[in-house]
């Protein structure tokens, strides 16, 4: 794929992984937008990338069709599809409930689908498209307190090799992106990102994984890549 003039859209990009994936996009020449549910985070994060900030949330359909309207409205047409906004639960088997699963999965696995179903009928009318879906190391190996956030991403995994068999006669490239821990704000309630840690990965390795995978030429792609710290320890 070529990432000078690609038109790329990213959700939850005012933070993290997404933010550090929009700055590396831009400055190989992609025009990026970032949607975000904090309109003042959004405003701040799309000024300092020089994206086009929409303030939307994924687990609303009508902030999903907003998004596309906006979207297609400045850009004119979608080449590549990044499913990055996250939230997270931990909770003990004894003590899950079903609202816990329906804010996450409403955000992770509905989100996350109803933004690639909309992506799906541009690409597959264009001939071409690009999906990446940030997961996890959660999605492929349960943990203590996992139940909601890893099943979660085991369901984002699931999807994603079922959107690879459905879009890939469409000349349609579907990655999974598989971080451990990163040092964001994921997780943490106020949002504010966590400091630097030497020995764990920070937002700038996933989107350097990212940018990455999506150059390679079109006729081939990466199903599934897993990004390890070296030494977590």
């Amino acid at each position: 794929m070529e990432l000078k003039d690609a038109t790329i859209l990213i959700t939850g990009g005012t933070l993290g992984i997404g933010y550090e994936t929009a700055r590396l996009l831009i400055d190989s020449g992609a025009r990026v937008a970032i949607t975000g549910r904090d309109s003042g985070r959004v405003e701040s994060a799309a000024e300092e990338l020089g994206a086009l900030g929409i303030v939307a949330d994924v687990a609303k359909i009508e902030d999903v069709d907003r998004t596309y309207d906006r979207f297609l409205g400045e850009f004119g047409r979608l080449d590549c599809l990044i499913n990055n906004a996250g939230i997270g639960r931990s909770r003990k088997v004894e003590e899950l409930t079903v609202e816990d699963f329906q804010e996450i999965y409403a955000v992770n696995v509905f989100g996350a689908a109803m933004m690639a179903s909309r992506a799906a009928v541009l690409f597959r009318k264009q001939k071409s498209g690009n999906i990446v879906n940030i997961s996890s190391t959660a999605g492929t190996k349960g943990y203590p307190g996992g139940s909601i956030y890893a099943s979660s991403k085991f369901a984002l995994r699931g999807m994603t090799q079922c959107w690879q068999a459905e879009l890939r006669p469409h000349n349609v490239r579907v990655f999974l992106i598989n971080p451990s821990e990163v040092t964001t704000a994921f997780g943490n309630p106020e949002r504010e990102e966590r400091p630097d840690e030497p020995n764990k990965l920070r937002g700038q390795e996933i989107a350097q994984a990212i940018k990455g995978a999506l150059e390679m030429d079109d006729r081939g792609f990466i199903p599934e890549l897993t990004v390890w710290a070296t030494n977590p320890f």
